[in-house]
């Protein structure tokens, strides 16, 4: 796997792809191997052929996976060729010649500011308790900067600043981004420092664990999951609150360029996304309220 390797170090540290993104590569080429040599030994990558790769496909789909799926672990392979071809490893691409899967797009999953407010006013939060404190302040955070689950971990205790009500976020392809928030979320951030300091100790990062350690994905993911447990979702994950922040501040008349702006897209096409969950949202308030609407069924 040694090409492999190579290949993950020239996206980590040339291109400067996150570390999740990395991993997510390393997992679908490691995957493709497995399926490849089934008596263990190591793969000939330059002798991959096109009926490989779709014999994998047919493998993915038949085992349930989703297209979406199926089509990432695809590009995921696409990429490492391509790199691989650019090296003079290779002359042609075995994956060039297939067809990305077809996927019907989705809207995005959000949570209605009704229930994200209920799941915030919780009161049973106990303010002495620091775990308690710091999952309910993960939570809001996420969901009135729509900060992704990975900036949340990277986030640094000094580029939160209460006093501006600001702070500097490390996103994807290394960019920096400062996120406005309220006074009531800087009193809560205020909260939770005085209980950390006070039970971990002062920390370079923000979020710690109970050790005083980095937070983790899975413990995030576990945080949100428990958090919207109650909330009746096609799914639960902490990118739901990015979805959920984005649709909020362009149904209460946000531009998008500055819902862009927060979000840290790279291109107005991503966050377009959200206009088609707005518009849905109208066509059901008005569906719902206007008496035209309601006696002719819209």
């Amino acid at each position: 796997m040694a090409q492999v390797e190579d290949f993950l170090k020239y996206i980590r540290y040339e291109l400067n792809l996150s570390t999740h993104t990395v991993s997510a590569y390393k997992k679908d080429l490691e995957q493709f191997a497995i399926f490849l040599s089934s008596n263990g030994e190591d793969i000939r990558w330059a002798e991959v052929t096109v009926n490989d790769i779709r014999s994998w496909m047919v493998e993915m789909s038949g085992s349930g996976m989703s297209q979406r799926s199926i089509r990432r672990k695809i590009q995921s392979l696409r990429a490492m060729y391509r790199w691989m071809m650019r090296r003079g490893m290779i002359a042609d691409s075995p994956a060039e010649e297939i067809e990305p899967a077809k996927f019907d797009s989705r809207l995005p999953v959000y949570v209605r500011p009704a229930d994200m407010e209920a799941v915030l006013n919780d009161s049973d939060v106990d303010p002495t308790s620091f775990e308690q404190v710091r999952n309910h302040l993960m939570v809001d955070m996420l969901y009135e900067t729509g900060m992704r689950r990975a900036e949340l971990i990277s986030l640094t205790d000094a580029n939160v600043d209460t006093s501006r009500c600001e702070m500097k976020v490390h996103g994807k392809r290394n960019k920096d981004r400062i996120i406005p928030f309220g006074t009531a979320l800087a009193a809560d951030i205020e909260q939770y420092r005085r209980i950390r300091n006070k039970e971990v100790g002062h920390t370079t990062e923000f979020f710690v664990t109970a050790k005083g350690r980095a937070l983790y994905p899975t413990l995030v993911y576990n945080v949100v999951t428990t958090a919207l447990a109650d909330i009746p979702l096609e799914h639960r994950s902490p990118h739901v609150l990015r979805h959920s922040f984005a649709s909020a501040m362009l149904n209460d008349g946000a531009e998008l360029n500055s819902v862009k702006e927060l979000l840290g897209h790279s291109s107005l096409e991503a966050t377009q996304i959200y206009t088609h969950v707005t518009m849905r949202e109208l066509k059901q308030n008005y569906q719902q309220a206007h008496p035209r609407a309601i006696k002719k069924g819209g």
